[in-house]
């Protein structure tokens, strides 16, 4: 009963929302339990219970913590996720879409000690209107359709743009344009803390084009510009400087028979936050205060393999590097990140799924300092 309440909740306020209360609207209510259980070594020390690496990898928590033990195993049902999505035809051929999910994924704010609870967060939040969509999903500049089959929950992580942001977009076609949430990461002048900043009043522009071949496969080149710009005071310091950044980034699913390829290659100054989870950042000062971008570039490959209707592998190489200018940075920050996986799933009916997954990684930053990260996953994933 408290299922349908929600639903009914959701689906009212959405409908007042819109106005259109008396359109045809077809109502559905989706996602998936997830259940995992983690055995990790790392190889300087674990991180503490609830940590972000403990939940899944994220290229630069891996360095480990002094003084613990390296073997840990995680229980967690955090990725499980639920949306509902609403889909009106209105008067005059218009069609009107609204969607939004959410997950229990990346909070502190809960503990493993009596009853694991974790607040929900906004995963996608947006409104499609004919060709134009607004609110909050993935950024443009990322194919999620290109991921690999993975068990983690972003796989391929330092080598894959993931962004979910609000944004402006417009559809054309194969064509996509948006103008998107812009943040700027910097590194300080001889390194340290890193600087986030929210100043400037450019969005981030993104374009990409979507195409196929005919032997079915399905691509997609994305562009990006943005401003980097920060206008805040640091230790007494005022801080106003700008500079502009870029990237592009092409992706691709190919069939192979039954089984598929599945890539993304990413290239640019300032991409900072754009990719592998902000292992990297934008740019970093110097010693007038100005703002230098950083080089980076990283992919991903990802061939999956079925054995039959049933079971299938999915095998991963993944990297990320970022060209620091050491005199500027100092020597702590990332410099580069490397992970491969295989996994062996099972799917006994279609919307149950049963996995085993290894997977390795390795972070190195500028100094010479490095972590390690091996893990075993096991998952339970029914989709409702």
């Amino acid at each position: 009963m408290k299922h349908l309440t929600l639903a009914t909740l959701i689906s009212g306020a959405m409908l007042a929302m819109t106005g259109s209360a008396q359109a045809d609207t077809d109502m559905t209510f989706g996602g998936y339990i997830k259940a995992d259980v983690m055995f990790s070594d790392y190889g300087n020390g674990a991180p503490e219970s609830g940590n972000l690496s403990r939940q899944f990898y994220v290229p630069g928590t891996i360095y480990g913590k002094e003084g613990s033990g390296e073997q840990v195993v995680d229980f967690q049902a955090r990725e499980t996720r639920f949306n509902f999505k609403t889909v009106t035809d209105m008067e005059g051929g218009h069609s009107l879409t609204g969607f939004i999910e959410l997950d229990f994924m990346t909070h502190t704010d809960g503990n493993e000690r009596v009853s694991n609870s974790y607040s929900p967060r906004i995963r996608h939040a947006f409104v499609t209107y004919d060709n134009w969509t607004i609110g909050q999903t993935w950024t443009t500049f990322q194919n999620p359709g290109a991921l690999p089959d993975n068990l983690d929950f972003v796989g391929a992580a330092d080598g894959t743009p993931f962004v979910r942001q609000s944004l402006i977009k417009y559809t054309n076609g194969s064509f996509q344009f948006a103008l998107e949430n812009p943040e700027t990461t910097l590194t300080p002048n001889g390194g340290g803390g890193r600087i986030t900043s929210g100043s400037g009043v450019i969005p981030d522009v993104v374009a990409r084009y979507n195409f196929t071949s005919e032997g079915g496969a399905a691509y997609s080149l994305a562009g990006i510009v943005r401003q980097l710009n920060i206008e805040e005071t640091q230790g007494g310091t005022l801080l106003d400087a700008s500079e502009m950044g870029y990237g592009v980034s092409f992706a691709g699913v190919i069939p192979v028979g039954k089984d598929d390829f599945k890539f993304t290659a990413t290239y640019g100054e300032g991409l900072g936050r754009y990719m592998a989870l902000n292992y990297a950042n934008a740019g970093v000062l110097d010693a007038n205060g100005d703002i230098e971008t950083i080089t980076s570039y990283g992919g991903f490959a990802a061939y999956r393999h079925w054995w039959n209707d049933q079971w299938r592998t999915s095998v991963t190489l993944s990297g990320f590097s970022a060209d620091n200018n050491a005199t500027l940075t100092g020597g702590g920050v990332n410099k580069e990140a490397y992970s491969s996986y295989i996994n062996l799933l099972y799917s006994p009916s279609k919307p149950v799924t049963f996995g085993v997954e290894f997977m390795r990684a390795l972070n190195e930053r500028e100094n010479g300092t490095d972590g390690d990260l091996n893990r075993i996953m096991f998952s339970a994933k029914y989709v409702l």
